[in-house]
């Protein structure tokens, strides 16, 4: 094949406006894309309480997150300004830090704090929310904060 169909279809794909950032695709996203990918690491390893954990701590967290994340950073179609000229890197980094240092909070709350002071008793899957909370927090916040980045810089405003 000749190597000029390989620079047409880049310059194509390159000069492609970037599909717009709508909120319920990165949703479902988020919950889907770690739900399938640790939910076959469970099957596979034979772990279950991963399997079941895919599902619900670690896919719920981060289509959670997702929500939240896109509808701050969309602040009503509107965003701030300062989000849409502060470095990418920087922009997410600051979000990531601070969400999954809430997420690490709500966990260490939700495995320690629980049990000793309510009847809920101490159990492996709340001991796996300590870990799960933060790390999907982590990734959907930078998948989403990148993603809304690269619309919101690429559209007018």
């Amino acid at each position: 094949m000749p190597t000029t169909k390989d620079r047409t279809s880049r310059k194509r794909s390159a000069s492609r406006p970037p599909r717009p950032f709508t909120l319920w695709r990165e949703v479902l996203t988020a919950y889907a894309a770690p739900a399938l990918m640790a939910g076959t690491a469970g099957v596979v390893t034979g772990q279950r309480d991963l399997a079941v954990a895919a599902c619900t701590s670690i896919a719920g967290t981060s289509a959670v997150v997702a929500f939240l994340v896109g509808t701050w950073l969309r602040h009503g179609g509107q965003p701030r300004r300062w989000t849409t000229t502060a470095p990418r890197v920087a922009l997410t980094a600051a979000l990531v830090i601070t969400v999954a240092g809430a997420a690490a909070l709500l966990g260490w709350f939700t495995a320690q704090w629980l049990p000793a002071h309510t009847p809920i008793p101490a159990t492996p899957w709340l001991e796996r929310l300590r870990g799960d909370l933060p790390v999907s927090a982590a990734l959907a916040t930078a998948i989403v904060t990148l993603r809304w980045r690269s619309t919101a810089t690429a559209s007018p405003r």
